[in-house]
């Protein structure tokens, strides 16, 4: 059986609405192998506390994986710092690694006195209420960009200040 011809514009602007509507909700993670079985990556509460030093600053968020699979985050970059590296604190001691697991259906979080990034050789000292844009790369997914804004020095996430 045949359609009218007058179906056909609405069909056509049909599946060109849920194509857009898909792409929308791929999330901020650029390279994440969404549908494939592997890791969804996302990021939400980023921040930089509004550094107290001219050359160092800290930097925390957290990594969401909706994902059937794990991933690793491997590095990030910043174009605000000459390096940026990951340390991780366990048991109230911090080490620098080359390395952190995002595990399949879970997060990855950095919070002061835990997990965090760390900007040394800043290229000019971040003000409270500008952003920093940080790279974060990662073994399976791709690359990941967040804008990280810069709050108060006394910033406390639970209170919001």
């Amino acid at each position: 059986m045949r359609r009218p011809a007058a179906a056909a514009p609405f069909v056509i602007g049909t599946v060109l609405a849920g194509t857009l509507l898909l792409t929308g909700c791929g999330g901020s993670a650029s390279g994440s192998e969404s549908g494939s079985g592997g890791a969804e990556l996302s990021v939400n509460s980023s921040y930089m506390p509004q550094p107290v030093s001219d050359s160092m600053a800290a930097g925390f968020l957290t990594i969401v994986n909706k994902g059937d699979a794990k991933d690793e985050l491997t590095s990030v970059t910043s174009e605000a710092a000459g390096d940026v590296t990951v340390h991780e604190t366990v048991g109230g001691a911090m080490r620098q690694v080359d390395r952190l697991a995002v595990p399949a259906h879970g997060r990855l979080v950095f919070h002061s006195g835990g997990n965090h990034l760390m900007f040394d050789e800043l290229k000019h000292k971040p003000e409270q209420g500008q952003t920093v844009t940080v790279d974060l790369h990662f073994a399976k997914s791709g690359d990941l960009r967040v804008e990280m804004p810069v709050k108060s020095a006394t910033y406390n996430p639970a209170t919001g200040h």
